[in-house]
């Protein structure tokens, strides 16, 4: 079990610390937050979700069998209902009272105290009336330019677009394509690649058009050191910092 996170050697990408650090916190949790907040991290990501009762959560499965050993999924049950479950520490695979789902104000707080950039994963479809309500939340803790919007659903960028039509967003995505580059150039996004996805000349190429790189989720340096000597703007780790 890790004990801190490994620092590499890099010269210019910026490290995303993924679901928080969960390498050494339970995924999605304030602990893990805190543990990104808390040091050199760029930005914190998080996935968001809405509860049966409309509430914005940051979690990244559908159901909750997974972390919290309940066959119920997200989009059937009230924030009070899910707040009443617990996950466990991944130290020792006990359950410990302060990890429950954070509200999405909740990480943005942690975010924008330690001044860090939320890269908030849109899981699912969003809808427009969706991402309206969100930025009802993002604008009450006054924090839309801390954060950079990601997803992989096609449907729900392009519907954030309707709403924000130059704010950050990446698409997340296992495969490179000059199809799918022209597509980003043409709705103004970058993209969030797995980094196996990436070599040196698409790498270049994706630069040439003009869009900025993130890639998920390494965590051995070495390949985390050629990604940033190839000229990745973004590298997304579970515990590389």
């Amino acid at each position: 079990m890790l004990k801190d996170t490994v620092k590499i050697c890099k010269t210019g990408a910026k490290m995303v610390a993924h679901r928080g650090v969960s390498g050494l916190e339970t995924e999605n949790t304030i602990a893990a937050f805190l543990a990104a907040g808390q040091r050199s991290y760029f930005g914190v990501e998080t996935d968001t979700q809405r509860t049966k009762d409309g509430f914005f959560i940051t979690f990244h499965d559908g159901e909750l069998n997974r972390m919290m050993g309940v066959e119920k999924k997200i989009r059937d049950i009230t924030l009070e209902e899910l707040r009443g479950y617990t996950m466990t520490d991944i130290s020792d695979g006990k359950k410990r009272s302060d990890l429950v789902v954070p509200t999405l104000d909740e990480y943005i707080r942690i975010c924008k105290h330690y001044n860090k950039t939320c890269i908030l994963e849109l899981k699912g479809v969003f809808s427009v009336k969706d991402i309206e309500d969100m930025l009802e939340v993002i604008n009450t803790e006054e924090y839309l330019d801390g954060i950079i919007f990601i997803s992989g659903e096609w449907e729900s960028l392009i519907n954030l677009r309707k709403v924000l039509k130059t704010h950050p967003a990446q698409y997340i995505c296992g495969k490179i394509t000059d199809e799918l580059i022209e597509s980003l150039v043409k709705n103004g996004l970058d993209i969030d690649p797995y980094f196996e996805a990436l070599t040196e000349e698409n790498v270049k190429q994706l630069h040439n058009a003009g869009i900025t790189i993130n890639c998920w989720t390494v965590n051995d340096p070495a390949i985390a050191e050629k990604l940033d000597g190839w000229g990745v703007e973004m590298i997304t780790s579970n515990f590389l910092e």
